[in-house]
């Protein structure tokens, strides 16, 4: 299997959506439902799987994560440090990269690139988020963080159902507007540039 080697639109998308999860993560932060940030990190962590592949998109939300662990405020209220692995919240930050890898994945994977795949795509993106970040904070609460009074593993879940709408409208909108860019990135094989080069050698050399 001949591993595909990383372009430089791959590194400049990467970082770019690095930069949008940035944005992403402070743009409707100050809206706080329980101990969850109301964010745009979930829209962007789909995206950069659908557009870039499973393999830059978990790359670029793996440098995100270490990015803001590092110290620099790329998280949620403008907060960064080694601090944010015993904030509850820290299993979102997690599930991105799995988001962005899967995601990617099921598209790859995929014959068709059609909207409808990249849609469907987008929502199991958006499930595992919501799967692993809300049982992370549950468990958190419950064995080291200091869980609100009356804290129950359905009032975690009833927190994530104030987002939830948000995040299927903008998981199907990443859906549609992902085809084309991702055409976009994607158009443009070294591996078939290389191939086409040495066969043009091959043919000159041959007459």
């Amino acid at each position: 299997m001949v591993k595909k080697r990383l372009r430089t639109i791959d590194l400049t998308m990467a970082a770019v959506f690095v930069a949008l999860m940035a944005v992403g993560a402070n743009m409707t932060s100050f809206l706080v439902i329980g101990g969850v940030p109301i964010t745009l990190q979930t829209f962007f962590s789909i995206l950069a799987g659908a557009i870039l592949g499973s393999r830059v998109g978990a790359l670029a939300m793996i440098a995100y994560v270490l990015i803001g662990i590092a110290g620099a405020p790329v998280f949620a209220q403008f907060t960064g440090g080694a601090a944010i692995f015993i904030k509850p919240t820290f299993g979102f930050l997690l599930s991105y990269i799995l988001v962005s890898f899967l995601v990617g994945l099921f598209i790859e994977k995929s014959e068709k690139k059609s909207v409808g795949i990249f849609i469907s795509a987008s929502l199991i993106g958006m499930v595992v988020n919501y799967v692993i970040g809300t049982n992370w904070m549950y468990y958190a609460y419950k064995l080291w963080a200091e869980a609100p009074e009356g804290f129950t593993y359905k009032l975690a879940w009833s927190w994530m159902m104030v987002p939830l709408p948000k995040d299927i409208i903008l998981s199907i909108f990443a859906g549609i507007i992902a085809p084309r860019l991702y055409r976009a990135v994607h158009k443009t094989n070294p591996i078939t540039k290389e191939t086409i080069a040495s066969n043009e050698i091959s043919n000159t050399t041959k007459s």
